[in-house]
């Protein structure tokens, strides 16, 4: 299926591009996130009306997530779970437990935004990981899991 992108979305194009897609990430994904359109003449007719204005929405979003991601670069987040004497957790921190607390910091950050390459963290310490902003901006940060007494 060939939809008109909205707005850029990762490994795929930018945005008023023409792409060809799987119908299912058409239908299940781009479409219903208002991310892209059917490729029709109609379609494109109204996106070639609209391109000033979408291109003006695409840079403020990109100045905003610039602007929160200065503000959280190097940052660090401190998260308290039960631990054994060995360190391990009882439990795990995922990418809910560190949106919760940056949250509580005054980020408002989607959890599908944290980048956990090496899946949900299981042990005592200091952890680097990534935050996805925007499909462009990238904050670092650091997670500092503390151990409390079962």
């Amino acid at each position: 299926m060939q939809v008109i992108l909205m707005e850029k979305v990762s490994n795929l194009g930018g945005l008023g591009d023409i792409v060809k897609v799987k119908d299912g990430f058409a239908r299940n994904f781009l479409i219903p996130q208002k991310k892209a359109k059917r490729a029709t003449d109609a379609n494109r007719a109204e996106f070639e009306a609209r391109r000033a204005e979408l291109e003006k929405v695409a840079a403020e979003a990109l100045v905003a997530a610039q602007g929160v991601a200065a503000k959280l670069d190097g940052m660090m987040v401190q998260i308290s779970e039960k631990a054994g004497v060995d360190g391990r957790l009882f439990g795990s921190v995922t990418n809910f437990n560190i949106a919760e607390a940056l949250g509580k910091l005054g980020f408002t950050v989607e959890k599908a935004n944290i980048r956990m390459p090496t899946g949900p963290i299981k042990t005592v310490g200091d952890t680097d990981l990534v935050v996805q902003l925007h499909t462009d901006v990238l904050a670092n940060i650091k997670v500092s899991v503390l151990g409390e007494a079962a």
